[in-house]
């Protein structure tokens, strides 16, 4: 079973190693016309376009991790420590039970 997950793993990423030459070819055309369409300045201003936004995506998908570490992560783990000392069950025991306890409360409280 593990070795055909691996198979069929080690086929995906051949596949999209395969499939990465289309893509760049996409996003040569994409250029070309750029260029025909609106020129050298229109081609930096969609670089310039395309980088603010990249940084934009990433700015928000560092936000939301620091969200989940700092009101799930953190208050998860402290839960669980807190339980281990006072109730007879383990960490680990409590650790999921309190990291959904915690996901819980962050979904209802909106």
């Amino acid at each position: 079973m593990n070795g055909d997950l691996l198979n069929q793993a080690r086929a995906l990423g051949d596949q999209l190693i395969g499939n990465s030459g289309q893509y760049s070819d996409g996003f040569r055309a994409g250029q070309q016309w750029v260029l025909q369409t609106f020129g050298q300045n229109g081609l930096y201003a969609a670089y310039l376009v395309g980088g603010v936004l990249a940084v934009y995506v990433i700015s928000k998908l560092v936000k939301i991790t620091f969200a989940a570490v700092k009101y799930l992560l953190v208050p998860g783990v402290a839960l669980a420590l807190i339980g281990s000392f006072v109730l007879p069950y383990p960490f680990m025991f409590l650790l999921p039970i309190t990291l959904t306890g915690c996901s819980l409360l962050l979904l209802f409280k909106g």
